[in-house]
């Protein structure tokens, strides 16, 4: 039996409730499985295809199938657990197992803006529960009973009254010839025995036991391995290049350019063409290729100012990409001068420009942050095999949908001619939402004419681009003679994006308010990373609101909770994204948690702050204490508020990871350019948090609700840079303006 199988395999059963498609599986590609049986034919016997994500063998052993990519947000676990929730299924009798890329078969396949739970959680389910509703009118049918008087418990069936009984793989194969239902009900949320109890990463053991999974490990016989060599500066383009001496080097195949996109090409949401003429190394192994690459003659030029049409998300915008070699100290000078021109209005509320011509006091406060580059623990790599007529890809990405489309594009193919399989990813988080090594692959394949596998070191991935943006922000409030906020101004901008959110809270809590953004064009190329903006944004927010609090004599939560009062009973505007009574629920709960105020951590400096971004709700208090002149980061509290926890450990290992992720990012995290040239390509230079620079514990809470799961994978990320300043403010007596914070942390104590 083949553990792959084309989308020619399945074929539409039914529209089902709740936004997904179910679908059956066939064997026989061209009949219905109902039809199948009905003319004699046996679905073959190892297992029963109940629909897209559900086999079933004759022993009992349910095959789960995981729908979307896996960078290690748990997905392939926690999706599973909601399909075998409503299934009804034995948990232990579960397999799961990644599925490949198939709109035809599964809804939403790909990893970002934290949504893979929240967008799948009704599909899901109802995929379960129409397969155990399947099961249920198999056994009726069997048993000549009405299926109202058939139950389910954990993979078996049972008829009460007369006593019968029979595991799901018994009755499979008839229940695969029952119609899907068109309608199923679905458990009451007191009723899951599976999702809301932790269970281990599925995949746990085989990682830690170095089994292949991820891409790195593909391998196909008769693969050549492939890399690329970009321009050293952001800037520059390919002049010309002498291959002679790599081409002598032992193992090389061949070495030629290939050019990613072709002029005037319109971009989609995640294109890059960030170098877009490349000259590739084509050898029989990595060692061999990384020598050769090195023995190239190669020619830059300038490259000139362009224009590239991007069309996303049902829009079509116009990007200038400019000439020149930039760099960071360049950039800040922009950014001074920009943040002092007028900027575009984003939001207004009542007369801001009044509350601050008569305030008592102004308190203005800027904030900056560098670029950050995603140095995910595997770099970029993708096996390909193209030929004229058909292409296989083997890759780990997030956004496989978007990956085919600019492939098929591409390549000249129709999308169904095109195989994307799925590999686990040694992380991710908006790096892998970019498929330009995809394209890259694919187009040395084909140019070849043999399977390719492209990887990136350390040093490629680095300096290749797709980095979270540089920001600045300046926020200003306006007190009265007695202390009271009368008017709030924030003005963010950024190369090459500004990361303010005009609608999200303090709005909606402040009578007079206003909003602004600008932006400066770069040929540095950015993209999604972890709570895109929000990852900025929170920080500095968080950071100035507890200064505005210390200025009007208030607990850094009760003023929150003050302002979130506010918005919930007399809120001003329509617009604002966030419900207030889950905001101030987490600061609630992390309040009680943490012991906040309580005499006994009077010889601990604390920190707090809370942000919403992608639907969910975050707070954390930092501890810290001073170590030999050093602060340490003692305990961490954290609370969040993402509706139904489908894993608990689970949830709870990817908010220590984030608290993790922010702090080390705060303290240390800095891309810098000089003439167009990353100063970092490498984690000598790229400085990271280490062992025992992390939190001695962290302890993580969630507000126990019935609401619909919605994001965990970002959300909890953004907060802890405002934490994490707010705690070194109590411990070092300065505020902390600029990331990363450790240079100035340094010179503060005199380091």
């Amino acid at each position: 039996m083949k553990n792959t199988y084309s989308r020619r395999s399945f074929i539409k059963v039914s529209a089902i409730s709740g936004g997904g498609m179910m679908l059956g599986f066939n064997w026989f590609v061209k009949a219905k499985p109902a039809e199948i049986l009905s003319k004699g034919n046996d679905i073959p016997p190892e297992w029963v295809e109940m629909n897209g994500y559900i086999k079933i063998t004759g022993d009992n052993v349910i095959k789960i199938m995981a729908p979307n990519p896996e960078f290690g947000q748990n997905v392939k676990t926690s999706l599973p657990m909601i399909v075998a929730e409503e299934l009804d299924a034995d948990w232990k009798s579960v397999v799961v197992e990644q599925a490949s890329y198939d709109t035809s078969l599964f809804v939403r396949q790909m990893a970002g803006g934290s949504q893979s739970v929240r967008t799948t959680w009704k599909p899901l389910r109802t995929a379960g529960a129409s397969a155990r509703q399947m099961l249920r009118e198999a056994a009726a049918q069997v048993w000549n009973v009405p299926v109202e008087e058939v139950t389910t418990k954990t993979g078996v069936l049972y008829h009460e009254k007369s006593g019968k009984s029979a595991k799901y793989g018994e009755l499979a194969s008839k229940a695969a010839a029952i119609p899907i239902p068109k309608d199923v009900q679905l458990k009451g949320v007191k009723e899951f025995k599976i999702v809301r109890h932790s269970q281990k990463n599925v995949d746990g053991l085989n990682i830690v036991t170095g089994k292949p999974l991820f891409g790195l490990d593909y391998r196909k016989e008769g693969m050549l391995i492939a890399m690329i060599q970009h321009p050293p500066a952001f800037g520059l383009k390919l002049k010309s290049y002498d291959a002679k001496e790599a081409l002598g080097m032992p193992g090389i195949k061949d070495v030629f350019t290939i050019k990613l996109f072709e002029e005037g090409e319109e971009m989609a949401a995640f294109d890059t063409r960030t170098f877009n003429d490349a000259v590739v190394v084509l050898g029989k192994t990595t060692w061999e290729v990384m020598n050769a690459r090195k023995k190239l003659k190669i020619e830059w030029e300038p490259a000139s100012e362009t224009k590239e049409t991007v069309v996303a998300w049902g829009q079509k915008r116009e990007n200038v990409i400019p000439a020149g070699l930039e760099s960071t100290e360049s950039h800040y000078s922009k950014m001074q001068e920009m943040a002092q021109k007028p900027a575009k209005q984003l939001r207004k509320d009542g007369d801001p420009e009044a509350a601050f011509q008569n305030a008592a006091r102004i308190i203005e406060r800027t904030y900056t942050a560098p670029f950050l580059a995603h140095n995910t623990m595997e770099p970029m790599n993708c096996f390909a095999h193209v030929t004229d007529t058909e292409a296989l890809l083997v890759a780990p990405l997030q956004a496989p949908e978007f990956a085919e489309k600019t492939l098929a594009k591409r390549l000249g193919l129709p999308v169904e001619k095109i195989d994307i399989q799925m590999t686990r990813m040694g992380g991710g988080f908006g790096r892998r939402a970019y498929g330009h090594y995809l394209v890259e692959a694919a187009l040395i394949s084909r140019k070849a004419k043999v399977p390719v596998k492209l990887i990136y070191t350390r040093e490629d991935d680095m300096t290749y681009g797709i980095y979270r943006p540089t920001y600045t922000v300046t926020y200003r409030a306006a007190l009265d003679a007695n202390k009271n906020l009368i008017g709030f101004h924030v003005k963010g901008g950024g190369i090459p994006e500004h990361a303010v959110h005009a609608n999200r809270f303090p709005a909606g809590a402040i009578d007079n308010y206003l909003a602004e953004g600008w932006e400066i064009p770069s040929n540095i190329t950015i993209g999604a990373f972890r709570a895109p903006r929000s990852n900025f944004i929170a920080g500095a927010e968080q950071s100035f609101l507890d200064e505005l609090a210390e200025a009007m004599g208030k607990d850094p939560i009760e003023f929150r909770l003050e302002l979130l009062k506010r918005a919930k009973e007399n809120p001003v505007g329509a617009n604002n994204d966030y419900d207030a009574d889950r905001y101030a629920g987490v600061l609630n709960l992390v309040k009680e948690k943490s012991g906040w105020g309580s005499p006994e951590k009077r010889d601990l400096h604390r920190g707090v702050a809370a942000y919403f971004c992608h639907n969910s709700y975050a707070a954390h208090v930092i501890d810290m204490k001073m170590q030999d002149g050093q602060p340490v980061v003692q305990n961490v509290y954290s609370a969040m508020d993402c509706g139904i926890v489908v894993n608990p450990d689970a949830a709870s290992n990817m908010v220590e990871g984030a608290v993790i992720d922010g702090i080390g990012n705060a303290l240390y995290g800095v891309l810098t350019l000089k003439d167009g040239v990353p100063e970092q390509s490498n984690f000598n230079t790229y400085r990271i948090i280490r062992h025992h620079e992390i939190p001695k514990h962290i302890e993580v809470h969630f507000v126990e609700n019935d609401i619909d799961p919605t994001g965990l994978g970002e959300p909890p990320f953004p907060p802890v840079f405002g934490a994490l300043a707010n705690a070194l403010y109590r411990a070092t007596g300065k505020r902390y303006y600029r990331q990363p914070f450790s240079k100035e942390l340094s010179e503060t104590q005199g380091g």
